[in-house]
């Protein structure tokens, strides 16, 4: 769907007010005009509003203005009478795409006037973005602009496309639908996508020729209502690791990586006790790699500009994936993990060993199946392990690849179009993303696992996929 450059609102008046002079010579005396304005998305004070008041008859211009305090207070004293338009400026209706709201104000004599203003709630929204028809139902829209990540100059003729997951129940069996939403676009970098799923997951890519953000995973929230904002960049591949040893398993993999001139800092540090992770491994995906120094410390160079997905692992430390802007200036991040046992000690409390013992996980009932390939503690115990990585050993289509770096191994598996790719990884139920065969030795023993469960491409369970994977799924369950 292609939208234009702004959507207008017809909930308000449009009135200009943005030329007119704030008067210099105030007539003293007169009646105080306050409110409070308000986020009706946020449903929150708007702190740091341009509130302006403008005469809209008489023949002298006149014009009053403040700034909301941090519960959106405003308060504009001697405005004498008549009748005036009041509205307000902030970066959050850039941001959406609107104009200021404005309403009408009569002041007779000095009494006081009260006049509250908001951003107009996300049905109305909705409403006014996509028809009158997305006010009653559940598809939600996300609005957002995309600019231009060395710049920040807005960009027009971008394809922005989004996906989700959708299983629908039915008296012949389970349909799995992957919806896809495209916009495009406008002279200022606007796009808007109607009737994407609310309260759920979906995953953005922008793109323009050979221009594109990573694909990221946003939440969109269940009022129905999200804005995001993308930063397009180039970016050039280049071939690493060894491609003249391809046939030898202990020789670092050839990859192709993602590189450009962009720059990121930051720190790591453990949740509890705020400790510096010395050695913690930072990433862009499918991009450059570096490492954490003794103070937490980290800088990622040659990282590609525009939106992208950071990676951020430590051994005995649940891996962060979340997105940045790789744009000029961008802040240092700080980076909090939560220990791995932390995480699986929530998992083993809402999925005991009694659950498993009861198959209520489904893997006996899966291994009868015949669908996807399988260890079971009498396999894990003939073949007796060092390590846990030693076990895909044992499985064809499954190998083990060090990373061009050379420094940790990769699962990976082949995938539907027979290429070799990195599956999603579950332990107990919990996906931990970013996980290599280095981290699984650490965190899980082979005497701790009770069975693990392997598939390719889309063959895994529909709860055990990862949305526009298609590489396959490993899940492993322990006593």
């Amino acid at each position: 769907m292609r939208f234009g450059l702004l959507v207008p609102l017809m909930l308000f008046a449009q009135i200009g007010v943005a030329q007119v002079p704030v008067a210099t010579n105030r007539p003293r005396g007169g009646a105080t005009v306050s409110g409070v304005v308000r986020d009706s998305i946020a449903r929150s004070p708007l702190t740091g509003a341009m509130v302006q008041l403008v005469a809209v008859s008489g023949t002298a211009p006149l014009v009053r203005a403040a700034v909301s305090d941090s519960l959106g207070r405003f308060a504009l004293d001697d405005v004498p009478e008549g009748r005036f338009a009041l509205g307000f400026f902030h970066p959050m209706l850039d941001s959406l795409g609107i104009e200021a709201p404005l309403r009408e104000v009569s002041v007779d004599g000095n009494r006081p006037v009260r006049v509250d203003l908001a951003i107009p709630s996300p049905a109305r929204l909705r409403a006014a973005i996509c028809g009158s028809r997305s006010v009653g139902d559940s598809g939600a829209v996300l609005v957002g602009f995309v600019r231009d990540a060395e710049r920040g100059r807005p960009v027009a003729g971008v394809t922005v496309t989004g996906e989700w997951l959708e299983i629908s129940f039915r008296k012949d069996g389970m349909l799995r639908r992957v919806p896809r939403v495209v916009a495009t676009t406008g002279e200022n970098g606007w796009f808007a996508m109607c009737n994407v799923p609310s309260d759920g997951t979906m995953a953005i890519v922008a793109s323009r020729g050979a221009d594109s953000t990573d694909v990221i995973n946003v939440d969109v929230p269940a009022r129905g209502f999200l804005r995001r904002e993308l930063f397009l960049g180039p970016a050039r591949t280049v071939l690493t690791g060894d491609t003249s040893r391809r046939g030898d398993a202990s020789a670092p993999a050839s990859r192709r990586m993602h590189v450009g001139n962009g720059l990121l800092t930051g720190t790591v540090e453990s949740i509890v006790g705020r400790k510096p992770l010395a050695g913690a491994q930072v990433r862009i995906a499918d991009g450059p790699v570096t490492r954490a120094n003794d103070r937490g410390e980290w800088t990622l160079a040659n990282a590609p500009a525009g939106t992208r997905m950071l990676e951020v692992r430590a051994l005995g430390y649940y891996p962060e994936r979340r997105r940045v802007d790789v744009v000029a200036g961008a802040p240092p991040l700080l980076i909090s993990l939560s220990t791995l046992k932390t995480v699986l000690d929530t998992v083993r409390i809402l999925a005991s060993r009694r659950v498993y013992d009861r198959d209520r996980n489904g893997f006996q009932q899966r291994q009868r199946s015949g669908i996807g390939r399988y260890l079971t503690p009498e396999d894990i115990s003939r073949h007796r392990p060092n390590a846990t990585s030693d076990l895909f050993r044992l499985v064809a289509g499954v190998r083990l690849e060090y990373n061009p770096n050379g420094m940790e191994r990769n699962i990976v598996v082949r995938g539907n179009t027979a290429d070799w790719c990195t599956p999603a990884v579950f332990i107990d139920g919990q996906q931990l993303r970013g996980i290599t065969a280095d981290d699984l030795d650490v965190w899980v023993r082979p005497d701790d696992i009770k069975g693990i469960e392997i598939y390719a491409g889309l063959g895994a369970p529909l709860q055990y996929q990862e949305a526009q994977s298609g590489c396959g799924s490993i899940l492993i369950w322990t006593k």
